[in-house]
């Protein structure tokens, strides 16, 4: 079975005026970088992905993730994670919370516990359970928001230019830790950006939008 993201000649409209359109395959692994300036339809395309498009838009094509279509499947039951600019940690709760949110449902409190534990140590911030997210910097929020969305158990990545906040060093790092968790999970990644060094990172092939 094809575990890759799928998009089939998919056209996304506004007034009847097409605003953009995207035929690609994005294997396991790898990473499709669309490109161009704000206001393109870049974060539309996102949208339509993972089944949150605004209804002033009209589209039409298909998404298929994992060999299955998923066009018209609600948006909870897509498995697709997405990133934004903001990290959307929940202040209120604490780290560990934060990443126990993003867990499926089951499973003993012990070894929920140990799957967020893991997670942590994962992104070198083992002991950070009980922190409170307003304590982190903004790289140890990356990453905490990171971790949360992959134990959701996502099939595909979508990164809504997660990188933008982030100053040129730390941007780097988080970019290059992002990519690296994907690759390790087999995720097709499906990036938005304005930014040349981040589909240069990226590696992957590019499609450039209104240019």
């Amino acid at each position: 079975m094809d575990k890759g993201l799928t998009l089939r000649n998919v056209t996304i409209s506004k007034g009847g005026k097409p605003l953009l359109a995207v035929d690609h395959h994005i294997a396991p692994g790898d990473v499709l970088t669309v490109m161009g300036p704000s206001g393109v339809g870049k974060s539309t395309l996102l949208a339509y992905i993972i089944g949150t498009l605004a209804p002033d838009f009209s589209a039409v094509g298909q998404v298929w993730l994992g060999g299955h279509e998923i066009t018209h499947t609600p948006p909870h039951k897509r498995r697709v994670g997405i990133l934004f600019q903001d990290d959307l940690l929940f202040p209120h709760l604490s780290v560990g919370a934060n990443l126990g949110f993003g867990l499926l449902p089951g499973g003993t409190a012990v070894a929920r516990l140990a799957k967020v534990e893991e997670a942590l140590d994962e992104v070198g911030l083992g002991g950070f359970a009980d922190r409170d997210p307003a304590t982190l910097s903004g790289g140890q929020k990356a990453r905490v928001a990171l971790m949360r969305m992959l134990l959701s158990e996502p099939c595909a990545l979508l990164l809504d230019e997660p990188f933008s906040r982030l100053d040129a060093t730390l941007r780097a790092q988080v970019r290059e830790l992002v990519f690296a968790r994907a690759r390790a999970r087999a995720l097709p990644v499906l990036m938005v950006t304005h930014d040349a060094d981040d589909a240069r990172a990226a590696g992957g092939a590019i499609v450039t939008l209104g240019g």
